[in-house]
């Protein structure tokens, strides 16, 4: 059969374009005015502006009208560099807000000193100062892992137990995984009363006074592990501390189960960037699987275009265009229109990101917040990302949704 007499193949069928995922608008103006809204909690990985993030709804909550307490876990100082403060300590400290309806307090957590008032309250006299001053005490209350997020967590419970305060809003650790908090209760009480601790005083709660021939073998081996002076203090400690055990536990319990109540709400705050999202993608399937309530997803220094009618690649060809016609301002005419084609990209790569956690996560709420100009370090700065977080969604300078960076495409 000739060329010419082959059957004309049917044209393929163009598929639509698929249209971009849409997540839901979160709106934290009102989850922040909300009187049942008790605890905010803001998580994610380190870096993303999680401190910023948490002092811009503390404020924002303190002009609408709550008495709003702010706790950082970040030693960064930067909360108190924004809220213009000298220093923050372990106890809420006023923030002046000109005009404010309601009021602002701010405090950052000293994990030593918490942990010292909570041996002088569970503890008598006596007791409490042999733990105080004794050498692994010292260790494990200043520097050992997962202390700091287990004293956020007792922080944390203070100041729900005082009803003080309408709305308290914590900032997490900067650790990689941001969640780590939830997990050092636990980890905390599992180390107290492990296997290997409760040997090293096995005999002194048992009341024996001559421990068994395998205990001084065990006690032994450990001791040229240890050494023996690192193993007598722990050994001191834990049979000073052994009453406290209920408390450690009952209290880590009531704490975990406070954050899985009506009124806590979870705030997972990323930037536009692959391995931030991947973390928040993390951290809202862990928050599901502990039943704990998500708000959403701040997606924080985006980088929105100044209008969304010109795309990159009609910007560059405008500007080769006016750069050939030459003229008066042709160069400085042509170097905006690169300016903007690069924007576009760049808000076309986060857009894509985002896009991407939304399909994985089409429940997860979503709200966007544009970089800002410099450092966040005054209260302005602080009201104009308040602004950014809680403001009405269509509310934008190009009419997109806060939820994302452009405008959906359509099919």
């Amino acid at each position: 059969m000739s060329a010419a007499a082959q059957p004309e193949r049917p044209a393929r069928a163009t598929r639509p374009a698929r249209p971009a995922p849409v997540a839901p608008a979160m709106d934290l103006q009102a989850l922040i005015t909300d009187p049942e809204t008790r605890i905010v909690v803001c998580c994610g990985a380190g870096g993303v502006g999680k401190t910023t993030t948490s002092a811009a709804l503390a404020l924002a909550a303190a002009e609408a009208g709550r008495t709003v307490v702010v706790l950082t876990i970040d030693p960064a100082r930067r909360l108190a560099q924004s809220l213009g403060l000298v220093e923050l300590d372990n106890e809420p400290r006023r923030v002046e807000v000109p005009g404010a309806d309601g009021e602002l307090h701010a405090m950052m957590l000293d994990m030593k000193r918490t942990f010292d008032d909570i041996v002088t309250a569970h503890s008598t006299p006596e007791r409490g100062q042999a733990i105080l001053e004794n050498p692994f005490y010292q260790t494990l209350s200043s520097s050992f892992s997962g202390t700091q997020e287990y004293m956020a967590m007792e922080k944390l419970g203070q100041l729900r137990a005082s009803d003080q305060w309408d709305l308290i809003i914590v900032d997490t650790p900067p650790s990689r995984s941001a969640l780590d908090f939830l997990d050092a209760p636990n980890r905390m009480s599992r180390f107290l009363d492990g296997t290997m601790i409760r040997l090293l005083t096995a005999p002194s709660r048992s009341g024996f006074k001559i421990a068994s021939a395998g205990f001084m073998f065990f006690s032994r081996i450990i001791s040229k592990i240890l050494g023996g002076q690192l193993l007598r203090d722990i050994s001191a400690f834990v049979a000073a501390l052994d009453t406290m055990f209920g408390g450690f536990r009952e209290r880590a319990t009531a704490t975990y189960e406070l954050l899985r109540r009506p009124g806590t709400w979870f705030v997972v705050v990323a930037t536009p960037e692959p391995d931030a999202l991947r973390e928040a993608s993390y951290f809202v399937d862990r928050l599901s699987a502990e039943g704990m309530p998500l708000a959403g997803l701040v997606v924080n220094r985006t980088h929105p275009p100044a209008t969304t009618a010109l795309s990159a690649t009609r910007a560059e060809g405008a500007a080769e265009e006016v750069a050939e016609a030459g003229g008066p301002g042709a160069g400085l005419a042509a170097a905006a229109l690169r300016v903007h084609a690069e924007r576009m990209l760049l808000a076309t790569r986060e857009q894509h990101l985002a896009d991407r956690f939304t399909s994985a996560h089409p429940e997860v709420a979503v709200r966007t917040v544009p970089a800002a100009a410099g450092d966040v370090h005054d209260l302005d700065g602080l009201r104009g990302m308040a602004d950014a977080l809680t403001g009405a969604d269509d509310d934008t300078p190009t009419g997109t949704p806060r939820t994302r960076v452009l405008p959906a495409r359509r099919a």
